[in-house]
């Protein structure tokens, strides 16, 4: 099958497109290298991607490129591309609404054109939940940042146009996605970067806020498996695993061998308070998480190491 994985140079879509070569797709990479965080980091995520058999790479961004052309002959279409991040939302919405939105509207209507399309599957957030997304898929959206605002658009956009057209869509909702590789303004990689480099962690907040964490490997099959689920369902994707932060920062302890130093700030606009994925509904397509939260962390602790030991 031809795959077509946007944001592939990013945290999930680079374990994404490494896992569709293992089961024999084709894969081409779509990546605008947004300045969200360093360009090299991206690049080191493609490095072992280049030269693969069935892989090809296209820096393109979506907001502008022609994209009839690059889509023409997917199968599925994983769109992964987007500005991440509540905090920064707050203070560039029209950065936020061209990546996610017109983005994903100009992706979309590009797809009308692509005769071969068995599925597109958007992949979004908790974060439309809002302040409080614990349960299963019928709990109200309900977003607190803009950035959630723009992804639910987003998937109200997917909706329309498989209405309108029908593009076989699949929505993915993913819960606090940790694992090697992961962002650099991502909570977990900054906590591990301050053991690593003995700097205080800074909690906003009373660090009684629960995550719903999901090992990255996790939400990548959830990814494949959604390539045989019905077009128009939405699923959530969690870890089956909770945590508040401070259970957290109790287990990175254990993981790394170093007792953390805490500094409280406030709370921050639009970040939620409670976060635990009722994930019944992609567990009836035969998906569920391998990979518990102290292994996860461990892993992701090795590569972070193993990453600073190979830079110059």
């Amino acid at each position: 099958m031809q795959c077509v994985v946007t944001g592939a140079a990013g945290f999930i879509g680079s374990h994404l497109c490494e896992r569709l070569l293992a089961l024999g797709h084709e894969v081409v990479g779509l990546d605008a290298f947004v300045p969200y965080y360093p360009r090299p980091v991206k690049e080191r995520n493609l490095a072992g991607l280049h030269g693969r058999p069935g892989f090809r790479f296209h820096e393109i961004d979506l907001r502008s490129a022609p994209l009839v052309g690059v889509v023409a002959g997917a199968e599925a279409v994983f769109h992964l591309a987007a500005m991440p991040g509540l905090v920064k939302s707050w203070t560039d919405f029209d950065g936020y609404n061209a990546c996610n939105v017109l983005a994903t509207q100009r992706l979309l209507e590009a797809l009308r054109a692509a005769p071969r399309l068995r599925r597109l599957v958007y992949v979004s957030t908790s974060s439309v939940y809002g302040r409080f997304a614990a349960g299963d898929e019928n709990l109200p959206t309900k977003p607190v940042s803009p950035y959630g605002v723009t992804k639910l658009a987003a998937e109200h956009l997917c909706h329309a146009y498989a209405d309108a057209y029908r593009l076989p869509v699949v929505v993915l909702r993913y819960f606090s996605v940790y694992g090697p590789r992961q962002r650099p303004d991502m909570g977990y990689h900054i906590f591990l970067d301050a053991l690593l480099h003995d700097r205080p962690i800074t909690i906003f907040g009373d660090g009684l806020q629960e995550r719903g964490n999901t090992y990255v490997a996790d939400a990548v099959e959830a990814a494949v498996v959604a390539l045989g689920a019905p077009p128009g369902e939405v699923f959530n994707v969690g870890g089956g695993e909770t945590a508040s932060v401070l259970d957290v920062l109790r287990l990175m302890e254990q993981v790394t061998g170093r007792k953390p130093r805490l500094e409280y700030q406030p709370a921050r606009p639009g970040d939620q308070q409670a976060t635990a994925a009722d994930t019944t509904k992609l567990r009836r397509l035969g998906w569920a998480p391998a990979t518990r939260l102290a292994d996860g962390l461990a892993r992701q602790w090795a590569w972070r190491l193993a990453e600073v030991q190979e830079r110059p």
